[in-house]
């Protein structure tokens, strides 16, 4: 065996491990040290979006993911019409928070990307034993029995219910790498901005019959062992959330 072509290997499996940060976290990397120079000290409200993106000379989107990257580590906290606040134990959160880009990126739009790659399989195998499962039924008709989601137990309810029956689906996949990876997913989604846009946008009892819908055209492919239908099913409500969660970033 070649030494230098071993070395090359070598190199390329550590370069591998290593993930190149993203722009959005450079950018939060640059609120984070502004917020270390006092120029945004805790209790502070950030500038808006439109001012920060045209400062550090990148777009709006990348802001409001890097404001999202912060909010997930305690250090700022977002208020609905109000902007993006920076919160009294941020000096300590980001001592404790590493930024050398080892963990894995759960932001929810990197989410929400993983998601609409993933869970369509899910559904895809979970289809493909053609059964019906009373635990996904009961989920469903609780989901539609809540009655006023502008109340925080109630919406926390729903959310519960929606919760469990992503999880179902993935068990009904026979798959314990599917399951794992369903888990990590579900693990992801219970992160504070995540709860934050998903409780934002759920008030909207439209939008939340409308889900129910979806899921149950769900179920119903699974169960009716039709993997296609399912997966398509799958797609068609995670972009809808996607679309719904960015008009509330």
């Amino acid at each position: 065996m070649n030494p230098h072509n071993s070395m090359n290997s070598d190199k390329n499996s550590a370069a591998a491990l290593v993930r190149l940060p993203q722009l959005y976290e450079l950018v939060a990397d640059r609120i984070k040290k502004s917020i270390q120079d006092g120029v945004y000290p805790p209790g502070s409200r950030l500038p808006a979006e439109r001012d920060l993106a045209a400062a550090l000379g990148v777009g709006r989107a990348t802001v409001r993911e890097a404001i999202g990257a912060l909010v997930n580590q305690g250090v700022l906290q977002t208020r609905r019409n109000a902007g993006s606040f920076v919160l009294e134990q941020a000096l300590g959160r980001m001592r404790e928070v590493r930024s050398d880009y080892a963990q894995p990126d759960t932001s929810p739009l990197a989410t929400l990307t993983a998601r609409l790659a993933i869970e369509p399989l899910i559904a895809q195998f979970a289809a493909a034993g053609g059964k019906r499962d009373a635990e996904i039924e009961r989920l469903l008709d609780l989901m539609e029995q809540v009655s006023d989601l502008s109340d925080p137990q109630q919406r926390r309810q729903w959310n519960q219910y929606d919760h469990q029956f992503h999880q179902r689906i993935a068990h009904m996949s026979g798959n314990p790498l599917l399951i794992e990876v369903a888990a990590l997913i579900a693990r992801a989604v219970d992160e504070q901005l995540w709860r934050q846009l998903r409780d934002e946008g759920i008030h909207d009892p439209a939008r939340a019959r409308l889900y129910v819908y979806e899921h149950r055209l769900i179920y119903e492919a699974i169960a009716a062992g039709n993997p296609e239908a399912a997966g398509f099913y799958v797609r068609q409500h995670i972009e809808r959330v996607q679309k719904d969660m960015l008009n509330v970033l």
